[in-house]
């Protein structure tokens, strides 16, 4: 397995999510949002799993700040979470070509098998 958690070290549960997978000793590379968001690639391939509108985060204090209950077009919306990381519903978790997004552990342990 290739985990990688891409969160804010702030949020309840990202925390849970890191917390998760050190008990079962599964080693994991911790991304910030805060210090840099996903990759082009790395979006294409967590929109691909999870779906654009479940990464966004519609509570997000920018989220009306930016006007993105204005932006229809998918490919606007990609432009604006590319360049707010602060917009995705965190933590997002990928296994490869597989990821979740929030605290989903049911679905974590199909990956251990």
């Amino acid at each position: 397995m290739n985990i990688q958690i891409f969160g804010v070290k702030k949020c309840f549960d990202t925390k849970k999510a890191e917390r998760y997978f050190k008990e079962r000793k599964i080693k994991y590379q911790f991304v910030d949002l805060t210090m840099k968001g996903l990759s082009k690639g790395e979006l294409q391939s967590v929109k691909t799993a999870v779906g654009l509108k479940n990464l966004i985060n519609l509570n997000a204090k920018d989220y009306k700040k930016l006007n993105m209950d204005h932006i229809i077009s998918e490919s606007g919306r990609e432009e604006m979470i590319l360049n707010n990381p602060s917009l995705y519903n965190t933590p997002i978790v990928r296994n490869g070509k597989q990821a979740t997004v929030g605290y989903v552990p049911r679905i974590w342990e199909s990956w251990q098998e």
